[in-house]
């Protein structure tokens, strides 16, 4: 049977008894919009910024600021920070070699979902942080089991834990439309790296 990772996180969450902290992966800010509304009520939440796949630099630049835009102007209930990464590009260029031309979803997507969770997996040991997690399910063009199955591999690597999701249920994307409606975010229109723009 097919795992609901939205009623699990919410099983987990209403689990709590009290705040916990968080370091979530952000891809971009109108899908972050909807997932800090939803968790802050549980969580400190501190926004990773790490992208190395987005393509050309001024399109990372200009997400960036976006993100950056969104941090200072949404309202939470508990703190909400960001950690902004280095651009590296040729590593994710390293990362793809030879699956430049696979199709959307495919390989090439796997290996680019685990960079960015790895990242954060790394990042939220070292930093002690109560739980990792990403705001890529909250896409309806995003593998949300595949997504699961790399936080979990990870949490078990670093021993940290990863909040189970699949942020688009429950109208999440389409409140993350909404959200960059009311704060006039730029949407973009492909997912980040130079294949995907072709």
């Amino acid at each position: 049977m097919k795992e609901n990772y939205s009623e699990l996180c919410e099983k987990i969450l209403n689990s709590f008894k009290e705040k916990k902290s968080i370091l979530l992966h952000s891809c971009c800010a109108p899908c972050s919009s909807y997932v800090i509304t939803y968790l802050t009520k549980f969580f400190d939440i501190t926004i990773l910024y790490y992208n190395p796949n987005i393509y050309p630099y001024e399109e990372y630049l200009k997400r960036k600021e976006e993100q950056i835009k969104l941090i200072n102007e949404i309202k939470t209930i508990n703190k909400l920070n960001i950690i902004d990464c280095d651009y590296d590009n040729e590593l994710f260029k390293k990362l793809i070699k030879g699956l430049e031309n696979e199709p959307e979803k495919g390989n090439r997507c796997s290996i680019c979902y685990k960079m960015r969770i790895q990242k954060t997996a790394l990042l939220a040991k070292e930093n002690n942080f109560d739980y990792f997690c990403t705001t890529l399910s909250v896409s309806p063009y995003k593998n949300s089991t595949l997504i699961n199955k790399i936080g979990k591999e990870l949490e078990q690597i670093y021993n940290v834990k990863w909040l189970y999701s699949d942020f688009k249920k429950n109208e999440g994307y389409k409140q993350s439309i909404e959200l960059s409606k009311k704060y006039e975010l730029y949407r973009q229109d492909y997912c980040g790296c130079i294949y995907s723009k072709i």
